[in-house]
């Protein structure tokens, strides 16, 4: 909950429940437990735990009746912040979170594709990525220059699609994945689990802008061990 630029904790919470329910492991129908039981569960207070829940009921996933609990409504409203982040545990949901590694301005390489190009430089940034804690994948972003002449890690939230919709009024409304194999790049941390070489599953994707021109391209090098990219059709 106090990692930088962590959601609320109500958020973290209704975010978790939004990928169980589309990963299938909250099901249309079930039950939810008692909510201090959930709050416990959770660590978080009671009035915390109720104003995820309120979150969930606002997108027509959860209905909630005095006396008799919770219910999932499960629908294809099952989509959260994270709802392009396509990779999941290997059973399923969990929270994504990250930590920088690094975040530099530098001139564009010339082996990474076409994200604007309107100016000469971009911003690199690297992460270490979660899911429940559990580290499953290291990522690098390129994000053309034009949007920003200057990020501060401070103001970086988990979600970097949250922090390009409020901090630079960028929406990234589709994407293309590529999704392959590869080795661990040289600058893997040692808490990723695999060194460099290893091999890694791949996910590289290039993300366009609400005004349909090329923003963002990302690799993500992934444990196969560990997570699985999943991709949802409806």
């Amino acid at each position: 909950m106090t990692e930088p630029g962590a959601l609320p904790a109500y958020l973290q919470i209704s975010e978790l429940l939004i990928r169980d329910i589309a990963a299938g492991r909250l099901a249309d129908g079930q039950r939810l437990p008692p909510e201090r039981r959930m709050a416990a569960d959770h660590g978080v207070s009671v009035v915390t735990l109720r104003k995820a829940l309120a979150e969930l009921e606002r997108r027509d996933l959860l209905e909630r009746r005095q006396g008799s609990g919770n219910t999932i409504r499960a629908g294809q409203n099952a989509r959260g912040l994270y709802a392009l982040f396509r990779l999941e545990l290997l059973n399923g949901g969990g929270l994504p979170t990250a930590r920088l590694l690094d975040l530099r301005k530098m001139t564009k390489p010339d082996d990474i594709p076409d994200i604007g190009n309107v100016v000469d430089f971009g911003w690199r940034i690297r992460r270490l990525r979660f899911l429940n804690k559990l580290a499953v994948a290291v990522e690098e972003i390129w994000l053309d220059g034009r949007f920003t002449g200057d990020i501060r890690a401070g103001d970086l939230s988990q979600s970097l699609y949250l922090y390009y919709r409020d901090a630079l009024r960028l929406s990234v409304l589709r994407a293309d994945d590529r999704v392959g194999i590869a080795e661990a790049p040289d600058w893997v941390p040692d808490a990723f689990g695999l060194a460099a070489g290893a091999t890694t599953g791949l996910v590289e994707r290039r993300a366009w802008s609400q005004h349909n021109e090329p923003a963002e391209f990302s690799r993500t090098w992934f444990d196969p061990a560990r997570a699985r990219y999943v991709a949802r059709i409806s």
